[in-house]
């Protein structure tokens, strides 16, 4: 009795080599170990890239899968509402018991 490499059942083995208990636990590691593969390729490839955010020209992280970098993403209308409602809280104008 072997256990399987990827469910971890217990299973006969037909063949001495054989390590996953059915051709579907076979499927699945495979399908995992080529995503990793894949993923470590794309990461070593955008390292060697100077990759730049395509708003505002900076140069964007590894890890960043977007074309444009994180303050791009910020709503700048979103923004400036946000600091006018902080202004009028500071200048008394606002009570934060209003809403």
């Amino acid at each position: 009795m072997k256990n399987c490499e990827w469910c971890e059942n217990l299973f006969e083995a037909a063949v001495p080599y054989q390590i996953y208990c059915s051709s579907e636990c076979r499927e699945l590691a495979t399908k995992e170990k080529v995503a990793q593969k894949y993923a470590e390729r794309r990461r070593k490839r955008m390292k060697a890239q100077n990759r730049l955010c395509k708003s505002c020209g900076h140069s964007l992280s590894v890890y960043n899968d977007e074309q444009i970098c994180q303050t791009c993403i910020v709503n700048p209308v979103e923004v400036s509402k946000a600091l006018r409602e902080i202004k009028g809280i500071v200048s008394g104008k606002t009570n934060l018991t209003d809403e």
